[in-house]
């Protein structure tokens, strides 16, 4: 089946961190090394947006907001993509959602909250 599984979710307090992990499976993710990865999110009442990206060649990019305070990164023996949050805020809260893409074919994972609270 193919598929990405997300984890790494949950409630964390401000200035908290978290590690989204991002794992893909299916036949078609035998390379998975040539496909782009990405992480989104999408808070109540919000439109998804990019989180972090990195492509297949390793190069990463992200939004302005998580600048110096995320990084994603990725084990292509694991077929795993990564999300490292540091310095979490209140405005973090979102669902946050991985994706793969190599053109023409795109997939999405399923989603996993993440909450910042006291």
């Amino acid at each position: 089946q193919v598929q990405l599984v997300e984890s790494g979710g949950g409630l964390v307090q401000p200035g908290g961190s978290l590690r989204l992990s991002c794992v893909a499976s299916g036949s078609i993710f035998s390379l998975y090394s040539l496909y782009n990865m990405g992480w989104y999110r999408q808070a109540p009442g919000k439109e998804r947006e990019l989180v972090a990206r990195i492509t297949s060649g390793s190069s990463t990019n992200y939004a302005d907001s998580v600048k110096g305070r995320f990084t994603i990164s990725r084990d292509n023996a694991k077929n795993t993509v990564y999300l490292q949050m540091n310095s979490l805020k209140p405005e973090d809260t979102a669902v946050y959602y991985c994706k793969a893409d190599r053109l023409p074919f795109s997939l999405w994972g399923q989603g996993t909250q993440v909450t910042v609270s006291s």
